[in-house]
């Protein structure tokens, strides 16, 4: 065969796959899919992702609401008495970082790229929140070269340094908000208001300032005079808890999902005696009453039972929690106003502000109640009892009790809190496997450790033991 004549047939077959390539281009192209990422869906997938993970199994049902005891098990209590392995906390970090925040980190291109500020901030607001839940569960985390396409195996983060930064962004964040700037869509926790999600910025600002506290007290007071001198403010009714919304199947709510075919959870004992001490009028919407009638109407199971003893005290004799928090349309709550009172009454207490930490803390109490329907005359008698006056002697004692039944249902961040404040100081497990310890963080998952295992060796150099039992650094008692 001549030259020519090989020079002549390679040239066809180079056409003939080229042409190939570009048919099965337009062959492969989805008609029903947009081919550059378009803002508004990357915000409304980014916040439905966190939500269903922060409400998932892996992270709240069978995890952080267990450890806070606000919910208990009454079959299959392995989890209930701390029995896990390296693959249980899994999906809740795959979730958060491959979906939430690589969405968020594309969210905040485009808003550059858009000439949209607000997209941006927005992006930057929410990436810190899903840095925060990461960093208070796990502790050091990938946190700067996360994300990174050419930082396959992302260094660890030590918490301090996380924290800070997270400070850092959502600073940054409030002052790239543009009220005169285009306007955001796909948003379901505030409808594009840009007002709202500055005060829910600033809030979560605050979140983290009351984190570093017992470590850095000076830090931590810095960041509360910026928020609280801020223009934007912090929320200042219900109205603007950021909540995301959730509708009927397929997009019910994910704890709503596992009960339609699941009957293994129970209200704590542990809760329910509290509110029962303090004459609670949340207890009837914590808890559902027993489906056969009871003496005590209200039946939490204790938690950490083996799975037989669980059993025994029957399924028909004991409360499911409330219907409020499994219906379909059971909204997650990121950051509630209740919750924004508290931390103002907390940074008053620590001297961080002039304001009054007794009356904040009586009106973080009354947010929590008036978001359930508890009426004005219901309010002033819980109010009035001695049990719930404000101590201004152990303000973490007052604060810790009361933000930990306002949290309830919200295991993330109820089990950040119970760890920092210490309250309401909870028995371990009945036959947990700790040496009488409760959980004080999650375990890695598996996969670091075989896939990035240099970064995750220096991490638990660092913090400590890969352990369930293993004190974070916020966690300083």
């Amino acid at each position: 065969m001549t030259t020519y004549k090989k020079t002549f047939i390679f040239a066809l077959l180079a056409l003939g796959l080229g042409a190939c390539k570009k048919d099965l281009q337009v062959t492969n192209r989805n008609p029903n899919e947009a081919e550059t990422a378009q803002p508004d869906y990357l915000l409304a997938n980014a916040l439905k992702s966190a939500g269903d993970t922060y409400y998932s199994t892996g992270t709240t049902m069978d995890a952080s609401l267990l450890f806070v005891q606000h919910w208990s098990k009454i079959q299959y209590t392995d989890a209930d008495r701390y029995i896990f392995t390296n693959g249980s906390f899994e999906a809740g970090w795959r979730s958060f970082y491959t979906q939430s925040l690589a969405d968020l980190n594309v969210l905040a291109q485009l808003g550059t790229q858009q000439n949209n500020p607000n997209y941006r901030a927005v992006a930057q607001t929410l990436r810190s929140w899903v840095f925060l839940l990461l960093t208070d569960a796990y502790g050091n985390i990938p946190y700067t070269d996360a994300l990174d396409i050419n930082k396959l195996t992302p260094k660890y983060d030590d918490q301090r340094s996380v924290y800070l930064g997270l400070l850092a962004e959502l600073k940054t964040a409030l002052a790239t908000y543009n009220a005169s700037g285009p306007a955001i869509q796909g948003d379901p926790v505030f409808s594009g208001n840009l007002a709202r999600w500055r005060r829910f910025t600033n809030a979560l600002r605050l979140r983290v300032a009351m984190r570093i506290a017992d470590r850095e007290p000076e830090l931590a007071r810095q960041a509360v005079s910026e928020v609280l001198a801020d223009p934007a403010g912090l929320p200042a009714s219900e109205t603007e808890t950021a909540r995301l919304p959730y509708f009927s199947s397929p997009n019910q709510n994910p704890i709503a999902r596992i009960f339609e075919t699941r009957d293994d959870y129970r209200i704590s004992k542990t809760t329910v005696d509290k509110l029962k001490a303090l004459n609670d009028p949340r207890l009837g919407i914590y808890a559902n009453r027993t489906a056969t009638a009871t003496p005590e109407v209200y039946v939490g199971i204790p938690n950490g039972l083996t799975t037989g003893d669980a059993a025994n005290l029957g399924f028909a004799r004991t409360s499911k929690p409330g219907d409020f928090f499994t219906k379909a349309n059971a909204p997650a709550i990121i950051l509630s106003w209740s919750e924004s009172l508290f931390d103002r009454a907390e940074a008053a207490a620590r001297g961080y502000s002039t304001e009054n930490a007794a009356d904040l803390y009586r009106q973080g109490i009354s947010a929590s109640l008036q978001s359930y329907g508890i009426d004005a005359a219901a309010i002033s008698t819980y109010l009035a009892q001695p049990a719930v006056q404000y101590e201004a002697g152990n303000f973490r004692k007052s604060i810790g009790e009361q933000k930990w039944l306002s949290l309830f249902g919200q295991g993330l961040e109820a089990y950040a809190e119970w760890r920092r404040l210490d309250y309401p100081q909870l028995a371990p497990a009945v036959a947990g496997v700790l040496d009488g310890k409760i959980p004080l963080r999650f375990i890695y998952p598996g996969t670091e450790q075989a896939l990035n295992k240099t970064s995750y060796t220096d991490a638990v150099r660092r913090q400590g033991p890969d352990a369930l039992t293993t004190r974070l650094w916020f966690d300083v008692n």
